[in-house]
């Protein structure tokens, strides 16, 4: 144990190892191995008090080691640091009406369904708050061979609930919103989303599709024996976004945790004056409150783009009810609590060596109540 706790474990402003209960929880979840090795980070009252990394890529004693700046595939966090993020700019600066219509945006999700579809009624507002009746998965990859075709079929895929009446966790949803997105901008998501969002934050290790050059130093996801027959590493794991050339509105985004700490400390300055977020403030307060707020149907714990927390939330029991975050698949989690102006990064690969530990949902919740009683 003492080997992986020596790691990389570190701590800005706490000499006195006031984070040592978050170090445990981590490093007993890879003796448990519910992820071979994590990067974490904390950001409290403007500053970065912690920022560490346990264990390897894998569990071979031989296995690269996970470091504080080490980048991760963070699968649907994706949804928020990319594609909401792109939508609450777009907002903020009058290009984007969240109540429009899909289907005037991409009329390839309307032409050909009958007249009383409720595909006709779907608006850009649910797919946000993930409402707008489409299912929650489907396997495009394993009949769609291209791009095109992925969107095709994406775009023709029956609805199973009448809009806004229903919530269900829709990937093909945040596929749709991404496009539209892309033809909003007249642009595609990587080169808006670096040069809008990204850039301006300093948040040099966060891209999509990572060069040839860097994929050995990123941790690997899986041993994919189903479909691509290979170790995958420093390549989007999703297989619906490996069709999409790996970008996507749902998955894709490869990041550090200090990038996403850059990213969050820019949320929580929302309209505030210079300093580490590199400007003038990237978000208005009026967008991040519009798009913070739960939307609906009652249960739903969505808002736009971002989940609150609820009943056995994964962010523990201290985040307060004006709090935003977002998990990954890959075992990836952010969460911002815009009230105590507290965030927590946990980036892990607990798909490697397959995807059937479920242990991670155990761990976030204990990791972050670590964390805030840490604070």
């Amino acid at each position: 144990m003492m080997d992986r706790l020596t790691d990389t474990a570190c701590g800005e402003g706490r000499p006195d190892g006031g984070f040592d209960s978050v170090v445990e929880v981590l490093d007993t979840a890879i003796g448990q191995r519910a992820f071979p090795g994590c990067a974490y980070g904390v950001l409290s009252g403007g500053e970065i008090v912690l920022n560490g990394a346990l264990g390897r890529f894998t569990y071979a004693d031989d296995s690269a080691r996970v470091g504080p700046e080490t980048v991760f595939d963070v699968a649907s966090v994706t949804k928020v640091v990319a594609t909401t993020a792109m939508a609450m700019l777009l907002y903020q600066r009058g290009q984007l009406d969240i109540d429009m219509p899909l289907g005037e945006v991409l009329p390839g999700f309307v032409v050909g369904r009958p007249a009383g579809d409720g595909a006709r009624h779907v608006k850009l507002r649910h797919l946000l708050a993930h409402s707008s009746g489409l299912p929650g998965y489907a396997p495009f990859f394993k009949t769609a061979h291209s791009r095109a075709a992925l969107l095709r079929d994406c775009l023709e895929l029956p609805l199973e609930a009448e809009p806004g009446t229903r919530a269900e966790y829709s990937d093909p949803g945040f596929i749709l919103l991404g496009k539209a997105l892309e033809v909003i901008a007249g642009e595609r998501l990587p080169n808006w989303t670096h040069r809008e969002i990204f850039a301006p934050l300093g948040m040099t290790a966060t891209w999509y599709c990572p060069a040839p050059h860097s994929r050995p130093s990123i941790p690997p996801t899986e041993e994919d024996t189903a479909w691509r027959h290979r170790v995958i590493q420093g390549e989007v794991q999703d297989e619906n976004a490996a069709v999409l050339h790996g970008v996507s509105g749902h998955a894709g985004l490869f990041s550090s945790v200090p990038d996403l700490l850059r990213f969050a400390r820019a949320v929580l300055r929302a309209g505030g004056g210079s300093g580490a977020d590199g400007g003038t403030g990237l978000f208005s307060r009026e967008t991040v409150e519009m798009f913070a707020e739960r939307q609906g149907p009652e249960g739903s714990s969505r808002a736009l783009g971002w989940d609150t927390p609820s009943e056995g939330s994964t962010s523990g029991r201290y985040f307060s009810k004006h709090s935003i975050g977002h998990l990954g698949f890959s075992g990836c989690s952010l969460w911002i609590d815009l009230e105590a102006h507290i965030v927590v990064v946990l980036l892990t690969n607990r798909t490697w060596p397959d995807r059937s530990s479920r242990l991670i949902r155990e761990v976030w919740p204990v990791f972050h109540d670590a964390v805030r009683e840490a604070l």
